[in-house]
């Protein structure tokens, strides 16, 4: 090692720093890719994106082979920088070639390639991934020794060796679409959010109360039939006899029944009951992702909600689904939250009672109770446990709320102040 000449012992230093500045940027920037994108560009056809994606699936190789060669490196620079120290200074240049080759190392071989790694992370893999990929092969054996020690110590620690699939949890997939940015237009990324929320929204939580679906008793007189179709609001009505929750007959299409009044020698009580569809019933605890491919697979648009009971609780259709995805169609009838809700000039705002919580909480990214209450009304009741008097004040989930108009046992307007 004397006989080399100072200027060799540089050069090679200086080719063992660089060699140790591109496998600590190539880990990062391995490590760092996003594997999705990768996968996809895999798919393309992409060279540099398949064998990332092959490394990647063996990363406990990857990075042991990473390791073993960088630290060969760097043990190899350390021991050359000791000698050049040696050279120059005599003992004191073992101190010396310590603290500059901490120094250069740090900045040069970890924190500045690491850096350029992480800003540039598709980059890096890709020309790495040509380098790396047949120095791991020509290092297997090393490799396969470096692994079999290192998991006879995990086993002796007793430590778990199972990996979890590496797979994206509702959470971790909104977050991708919320972080998304200029790659998926605002609107879109509410749909899918919205798609993900459908989880956790049961028909019970969309669905039209009892009290306000649109029927005709087959049993009131034939005037009142004919105003009440002649005025329907909606493309179907529940006909019932009698009472609708003991004795429904059908769900009729109004314009079924307008092709019938053309023949008013078919147009009778009969031919509406035969001209009827079929019920179709669902449970009020079926969450909306399963009520959407039961109405695809059952071939149906609309159904009535029942309790454990057998009770109807209230009415839901596809539509109802569709607008928890896309918002609201103009088409409907209903108000929407920006009728039954108004913000006024001193920071106060005025709900309906009939308004929907889960609106509520969308629009104002509240955390207002779902449990129990589907309304506004049902949710003041439910704390209060009684009807309140007109002029009521009281806190509610971090709101003062006051009662201003209470009739027919509801509560029918409220004003709000966030506390």
């Amino acid at each position: 090692m004397d006989s080399i000449p100072l200027s060799t012992l540089f050069i090679i230093l200086a080719i063992l720093l660089i060699i140790s500045a591109y496998f600590s940027g190539s880990e990062t920037g391995l490590l760092s890719a996003n594997r999705y994108r990768m996968r996809y560009l895999a798919e393309q056809g992409h060279k540099g994106a398949k064998k990332t994606e092959r490394l990647l699936k063996k990363t406990d190789k990857l990075l042991s082979f990473i390791l073993i060669c960088n630290n060969l490196v760097n043990i190899s620079a350390s021991a050359l920088a000791t000698i050049i120290g040696m050279r120059l200074y005599g003992d004191a240049g073992v101190a010396i070639a310590t603290g500059v080759l901490t120094f250069v190392m740090l900045v040069f071989s970890e924190i500045y390639p690491k850096t350029v790694a992480a800003l540039y992370p598709e980059k890096v893999a890709f020309l790495s991934s040509h380098v790396i990929s047949p120095l791991m092969k020509l290092f297997t054996p090393l490799v396969f020794l470096m692994n079999l020690i290192i998991k006879g110590l995990i086993k002796i620690t007793g430590l778990k060796t199972e990996m979890k699939a590496n797979h994206l949890n509702v959470e971790e997939l909104r977050s991708i679409v919320n972080q998304s940015g200029k790659f998926i237009p605002s609107a879109h990324q509410e749909m899918l959010l919205s798609i993900l929320d459908l989880e956790e929204v049961s028909v019970e939580d969309i669905m039209v109360p009892r009290n306000d679906i649109a029927g005709i008793d087959i049993d009131d007189d034939w005037k009142s039939i004919m105003r009440q179709l002649n005025h329907a609001a909606h493309s179907r009505v529940v006909l019932y006899k009698g009472n609708m929750d003991e004795n429904v007959l059908g769900i009729l299409r109004v314009r079924e029944a307008y092709r019938l009044m053309l023949d008013k020698n078919e147009f009778s009580k009969e031919t509406l009951i035969r001209a009827a569809d079929e019920i179709y019933f669902i449970p009020e605890s079926t969450v909306l992702t399963a009520q959407l491919l039961n109405f695809r697979s059952n071939k149906e648009r609309i159904g009535l909600v029942v309790d454990e009971y057998g009770d109807i609780k209230g009415l839901v259709t596809l539509e109802d689904i569709l607008e928890e995805i896309v918002g609201e169609f103009t088409t409907s009838t209903a108000p929407s939250i920006e009728e039954e809700v108004t913000a006024q000039s001193d920071g106060s705002i005025l709900i309906e009672g009939s308004t929907n919580i889960r609106d509520l909480n969308k629009l104002f990214d509240w955390n207002l109770d779902t449990d129990e209450a589907r309304t506004f009304n049902g949710l003041i009741l439910e704390h209060l446990e009684d009807i309140p008097d007109e002029g009521a004040e009281f806190e509610l989930n971090g709101l003062k709320v006051t009662v201003l108009e209470v009739a027919d046992n509801m509560v029918k307007q409220a004003k709000v102040v966030k506390l």
